[in-house]
C-alpha cells in the first residue's frame, strides 16, 4: 500500500469508483462556506512568502483575505491583475511545490489551499454574471489598440501565447495568434484531460481574449506556411512573441517500440482531448487495449494512465523506475490515480516490448531496480538488480518520458540563435538576438509547468511593450 500525505481540507469530489470510468471533473470545488473557511487560516504574514512561490506573482495575502470576508468579486479582481488564467492555474498548476510549498501554515501542518481558493474565485465570478462587466473593459482595449496601431504576432496558442497575447491586448496592441492546431489552447487543450480541465474553461478563456481584441488563426504552422521573417517583413507585424512548446514525443530506443500498441503519451491524450476520442460520438481512432503499461512518472504520465482506465481497460500499470519518494508528478495527481485502481510498479525499468507473429504487443520485460548515489538532478540514481527480469502481460505501452523541443522556428528563421538547451535563445527579458522576436515558455526552457510558461508570456509581453514604445 502506497501512503500520500494529502491535504486535509480536501475539496468534494467524485467517488473514485465512479469517476475512474467518466471523464467528468474529478474535483467538485469549494462551497464558499469551505472557501472563506480556509481562507481564514491564512496566518497573514508579512513577508508574504507565498507569493515569492508565484511565477506570476499574483498577490496571494489580498485575494485570501478578501476570500475571508466573502468579498469573492473583490478576491478576482486582485488575481486577474497579474493572472490571465486563474480557472486553468487553480485547477492544473503545482502549487504544493509553489506558492502553497512557501505558505508558512505548512512547517508544522498543512499549508493554505491557495491553488483551490483561487479556483473558487475565478468559478465564482465566471458562474455569478461577471463576464459582461469584463467585454466593455476589453472594448476600451480593443479601441485603445486601433490608436496605437502597432500590431503584435504571437506564434503559438499555449499558456505562454495566451498570457503574452492577453497582456498586450490589455496595453493596446492589435495581437494575432497563430496555432498549427484546429484550436487555440496548446497542452491545455490536447494534452490535459477533461477530468483534471474541462475544456470549456479553457474555450472560454480564449472567447474572452476574442473579446479584448485578439485574432486567432488556427491551422497556421509558422515555419511551414510563413515564416518568423515573413511575418515581420511582408505582413508587417512589429514584433513576434515565439510560445511553440516543446512537444516532440520521447522514445527509450529500447527494443520492440515498433510494434503496433506502442505509441507516446503525447499522441495518446492528443487523440483522446483534443480529438474527442472519449465520445462516442466521435469516430476517433484510440488504443481500446485491456492491458496497459504507462512509462514514466510525471503528471503526464498520471493523466495517460488515467485516462486508460476511463477508456475501459482493465488493468493499467505506472512503470517507474525510482521510488515514490522521487516520483515528479503531483501528489494529488497520483492520490487520485492510486484511488481509482492504477496499479504503481516503482522500482522497475523497462527493458523491451514483447510482441506476437502479427507484430502485436504482448508484454513488457522489466527488470528492478535499487536506488544508489544522487544523480545531477539531485534524486538517487536507480541501479539495476541483476537477473531481476520479470514480465508484465500487457497489450498495449505508452511512453511519457518527457518531450523534445521542435526546431521548426530554428530552422527556419534567419540568424535566430538556440540556447544551451537546443530552444531558443533568450535574454531575461525574453528578447531573442534578432530584434523584435521574442521568445518563452517550453519553446525556451524545454518542458516545464502552466504556471512557469505564463510567466515567460508575461515577462515577454512587459519587453514587447517596453520595445515598441
Amino acid at each position: 500500500m502506497i501512503n500520500l500525505k494529502m491535504n486535509k481540507n480536501p475539496m468534494p469530489e467524485q467517488e473514485p469508483q465512479v469517476r475512474a470510468r467518466n471523464f467528468k471533473e474529478v474535483s467538485e470545488g469549494y462551497t464558499p462556506e469551505m472557501a472563506i473557511n480556509e481562507a481564514m487560516r491564512c496566518l497573514k504574514c508579512r513577508t508574504r512568502p507565498c507569493t515569492t512561490g508565484c511565477p506570476v506573482q499574483v498577490n496571494i495575502p489580498e485575494f485570501v483575505a478578501e476570500v475571508s470576508k466573502g468579498e469573492f468579486e473583490a478576491a478576482y479582481q486582485i488575481i486577474s491583475k497579474t493572472s490571465a488564467l486563474p480557472r486553468i492555474c487553480g485547477r492544473v498548476c503545482p502549487q504544493e511545490t509553489q506558492c502553497e510549498g512557501k505558505c508558512v501554515r505548512g512547517i508544522k501542518g498543512e499549508p493554505v489551499s491557495i491553488g483551490r481558493l483561487e479556483r473558487f474565485v475565478a468559478d465564482w465570478h465566471a458562474e455569478n454574471g461577471y463576464e459582461e462587466a469584463a467585454v466593455c473593459e476589453y472594448e476600451d482595449a480593443e479601441r485603445a489598440a486601433e490608436g496605437k496601431g502597432k500590431k503584435v504576432a504571437v506564434v503559438g496558442a499555449g499558456p505562454a501565447g495566451l498570457t503574452c497575447a492577453g497582456d498586450l491586448a490589455a496595453k493596446g496592441y492589435a495581437v494575432t495568434v497563430y496555432e498549427s492546431l484546429h484550436k487555440p489552447g496548446g497542452v491545455l487543450a490536447y494534452g490535459i484531460p477533461e477530468f483534471r480541465l474541462p475544456k470549456a474553461i479553457v474555450d472560454a478563456e480564449v472567447a474572452k481574449l476574442e473579446k479584448k481584441g485578439v485574432t486567432f488563426i488556427n491551422n497556421a504552422i509558422i515555419g511551414r506556411a510563413e515564416t518568423v521573417d515573413e511575418l515581420l517583413d511582408l505582413e508587417g507585424f512589429d514584433a513576434v512573441f515565439v510560445g511553440t512548446g516543446a512537444g516532440l514525443p520521447t522514445f527509450m530506443s529500447s527494443p520492440g517500440e515498433n510494434l503496433l500498441g506502442v505509441c507516446s503519451a503525447n499522441e495518446y491524450l492528443t487523440r483522446i482531448n483534443l480529438m474527442k476520442g472519449y465520445l462516442d460520438e466521435y469516430d476517433t481512432p484510440v488504443p481500446k487495449a485491456k492491458n496497459i503499461a504507462v512509462i514514466g512518472g510525471g503528471n503526464v504520465a498520471m493523466d495517460a494512465s488515467r485516462c486508460a482506465m476511463r477508456m475501459g481497460a482493465d488493468k493499467v500499470y505506472v512503470v517507474y523506475r525510482r521510488s515514490m519518494d522521487e516520483i515528479p508528478a503531483r501528489k494529488e495527481e497520483i492520490h487520485h490515480a492510486i484511488e481509482e485502481g492504477v496499479d504503481f510498479r516503482l522500482l522497475c525499468n523497462p527493458v523491451r516490448v514483447l510482441g506476437n507473429e502479427e507484430g502485436y504487443v504482448t508484454g513488457l520485460e522489466c527488470v528492478r531496480m535499487e536506488l544508489g548515489e544522487p544523480d545531477a538532478s539531485g534524486r538517487r540514481r536507480p541501479v539495476e538488480i541483476q537477473d531481476s527480469n520479470f514480465v508484465l502481460d500487457v497489450d498495449c505501452v505508452i511512453m511519457a518520458i518527457g518531450t523534445k523541443l521542435n526546431t521548426l522556428i530554428l530552422d527556419t528563421t534567419e540568424n535566430l540563435e538556440a540556447n544551451a538547451k537546443g530552444g531558443i535563445g533568450t535574454d531575461d527579458g525574453a528578447a531573442t538576438n534578432r530584434e523584435g522576436v521574442y521568445a518563452g515558455g517550453d519553446a525556451v526552457t524545454g518542458a516545464a509547468t502552466v504556471i512557469l510558461a505564463m510567466g515567460a508570456g508575461k515577462t515577454a509581453a512587459a519587453s514587447i511593450d517596453e520595445y515598441l514604445k
